[in-house]
């Protein structure tokens, strides 16, 4: 059986699948493991095997850096898509952000991309993945092979 498959089985929490060495992105994953008090979600490093094997076998055409992936029950979102979805499954007053997909995604795609596009000058970039902190390291799915 294919290990990853085996652990997508047994774990149906909600992966977020992020950039490990910028610091807009690790900013965002504290703030999310902050407010996730029913310990829902699950992270992996877009730097780790285990990511790559679920972004090959998810059949995901991105730019690895330039997008959070979001899996929740074999559902894949992206970009705007998954930031808005990851903030409708926190609780009140977090989830009322899920408004904004009623912006048609196009548009929120092009918000979303400016500044991932610019993320690593505006925000800056570590020179390798970010240990996580206890919090996060608990739900932290694999860590990086660098």
């Amino acid at each position: 059986m294919n290990l990853l498959i085996g652990i997508a089985e047994q774990d149906k929490n909600p992966i977020i699948i992020y950039d490990g060495v910028c610091n807009l992105c690790n900013f965002w994953i504290k703030f999310i493991s902050k407010r996730d008090s029913k310990e829902l979600f699950r992270y992996s490093q877009f730097q780790s095997e285990y990511s790559r094997r679920l972004i090959q076998q998810y059949k995901i055409d991105t730019d690895l850096p330039s997008s959070v992936i979001l899996i929740v029950s074999d559902k894949i979102f992206l970009r705007s898509s998954a930031v808005i979805e990851i903030f409708q499954l926190l609780k009140f007053p977090y989830s009322i952000l899920g408004i904004f997909k009623y912006i048609p995604r196009k548009i929120r795609d092009l918000f979303y991309d400016l500044i991932s596009n610019h993320r690593y000058k505006w925000f800056g970039r570590s020179t390798h993945c970010v240990i996580p902190n206890e919090g996060i390291k608990s739900h932290l799915i694999e860590n990086p092979t660098e």
